[in-house]
């Protein structure tokens, strides 16, 4: 509260009385003191003037450090005088504002999931974020980060392609200067090469300067490579630093940007180049061994977010692309066009009911109708596949789409002595489409105790040939009570060299008495290699063997 007989703040009074015994007792000028903290002589000095305006977090930081005063402390008398004061610290002219005062996605560090309901009715969600697992690359944030702490200015940007985890990296580099009070600007308005070409030459010291996607500052056709050039004017000018400036990039800008022309062509990122040369170390497509272990140990400590990627992107090590992706993929699904959707949720029902990877494309078109109602179906044009498919098709962070379509290598084996058995299923005709894993994982839960429209069991026996797919099917409508589709489903799984079904054939002839039919389902089965099924069938199975 504002002291009403002098107008002085007690908390901005205690504030500078603090700092000016810890000048005294350090023995130092006010020139002296400027240096230690990196400050410019007039900020130290209207930051311990009684008629000067509230210093800022980073000044007060910066000279805490310096006098080897209480930061924390020290910061907190420096929120509430400002508060008190209702009036801007004295250098929140300069650009950004203190590390604490952001949030991660504010910039562009990607949800990993979907937002949580904070405590309280009527409260917003809370954007989530795993616990962070480090890499090779954050070593060299890290080393960075220390030196500007120390006092000397740098720069790194991080290269790697899209979602790979740059700007989260970035993120917790940044944490311990937050500690010191240290600010970051992040230039966007009213367009990001405009913002940086107007500001930069206004940042002060203990500030980072946060370039993601730096495609949008460097190779700007008319600013770029004037904010390179401002930007390495920042890094050596020492009575501003120190600085630290954090960008990202994709390979293909960063590549463009540091290549080198041709003899006698132009060269239109001169600048650019130089100040990425040694200072933009890569971050790989996927987690490593290590990173995997470490991060399945976070997950073991409770991470669901890590935990649920884990079980998605275990074997290609692409986390971070699948936590990035995820709530774009549950946006997408959730407000496509009732076709698009009616394909996903068709494809959601066969991976969860036991139809293998890869869907027709003819087998989804022709399950989607029962998926709409009368209203959305009668608003289908004669093109509504052809613009579903496309909808679902469109990328997301990390390079998924919904459902995209794929093809499947054929399969390599040895050329040795064969039997029927090991006859591979031929590939089913036409196109195929694969399911976003997150995807799929998130049917399986919410649609778990759905019953797919017959739309469904008929396109499925209509256009699906491998015989476990038609056997899972089969067992799948058996346990939903659609004994019809359960029944032409087994039959078809049989006639495409499903032992199972086989086997199952074989049991209900033998119950209704037909011997003769059930021996010669169960040498058909064997000759799909199921040579156990003479032991499952017990009486059944003993026939003539010397017809083998």
């Amino acid at each position: 509260m504002r002291d009403e007989q002098d107008g002085r703040d007690p908390a901005l009074t205690d504030l500078r009385a603090r700092l000016s015994d810890g000048l005294a007792r350090a023995g130092l000028s006010q020139t002296q003191l400027a240096r230690r903290a990196g400050l410019g002589r007039t900020t130290v000095s209207q930051s311990l003037s009684s008629a000067g305006p509230v210093p800022s977090a980073g000044t007060v930081a910066a000279l805490a450090d310096a006098l080897k005063l209480p930061v924390d402390e020290l910061l907190e008398l420096q929120r509430t005088a400002e508060k008190g004061s209702g009036t801007q610290a004295a250098d929140d002219a300069e650009p950004g504002r203190p590390i604490g005062r952001w949030d991660p996605h504010e910039l562009e560090v990607h949800p990993a999931g979907p937002g949580e309901a904070a405590a309280g009715r009527g409260a917003p969600a809370v954007r989530a974020l795993p616990r962070y697992v480090p890499r090779a690359h954050d070593r060299v944030l890290a080393d960075a980060v220390r030196d500007a702490a120390a006092g000397r200015s740098r720069i790194v940007v991080l290269v790697g392609t899209s979602s790979t985890g740059k700007t989260r990296a970035c993120w917790e580099a940044v944490q311990p200067l937050a500690e010191k009070g240290w600010r970051l600007w992040h230039p966007f308005d009213p367009t990001r090469a405009e913002a940086a070409l107007a500001e930069l030459g206004r940042v002060g010291p203990r500030t980072v300067v946060w370039l993601n996607e730096a495609q949008h500052y460097l190779g700007d056709r008319t600013a770029g490579e004037r904010i390179a050039a401002a930007v390495h004017q920042l890094l050596i000018d020492e009575t501003r630093g120190p600085v630290l400036v954090l960008g990202t990039l994709w390979p293909e800008y960063a590549h463009q940007y540091t290549a080198l022309p041709a003899p006698g062509a132009e060269d239109p990122h001169s600048r650019a180049r130089e100040l990425l040369a040694g200072h933009a170390p890569t971050v790989p497509d996927a987690f490593d061994s290590a990173a995997l272990t470490t991060a399945a140990a976070l997950a073991e400590q409770g991470d669901r977010l890590l935990a649920n990627a884990l079980t998605r992107a275990r074997d290609n090590g692409r986390v971070t692309q699948d936590l990035a992706g995820a709530p774009e993929l549950l946006r997408h699904y959730e407000q496509a066009t009732p076709a698009a959707r009616a394909l996903l949720e068709a494809a959601m029902d066969a991976r969860r009911l036991g139809v293998g990877l890869h869907l027709p494309q003819a087998f989804l078109t022709d399950a989607a109708p029962d998926y709409l109602t009368q209203n959305d179906y009668d608003q289908l044009t004669d093109v509504w596949a052809e613009l579903a498919y496309a909808e679902v098709a469109e990328l997301v962070h990390g390079k998924q789409a919904p459902l995209r379509h794929t093809t499947p290598k054929p399969p390599r084996r040895p050329p040795l002595p064969s039997t029927a058995a090991d006859t591979p299923t031929p590939p089913p005709a036409g196109p195929v489409f694969r399911l976003a894993d997150y995807l799929e994982q998130h049917g399986r839960t919410t649609r778990r105790h759905l019953c797919p429209p017959d739309s469904f069991w008929h396109a499925a026996h209509t256009h699906l040939t491998h015989p476990d797919d038609l056997n899972n099917l089969a067992q799948a409508a058996s346990g939903k009570h659609r004994l019809q589709w359960a029944h032409y489903l087994r039959h078809r799984a049989a006639d495409h060299g499903s032992t199972e079904a086989l086997y199952h054939q074989a049991v209900l002839r033998e119950s209704a008495g037909d011997r003769e039919g059930a021996e010669a389902l169960v040498w058909q089965a064997v000759g799909h290699g199921a040579t156990g099924t003479l032991v499952r069938l017990g009486p059944v199975a003993k026939v003539d063997l010397v017809r083998s």
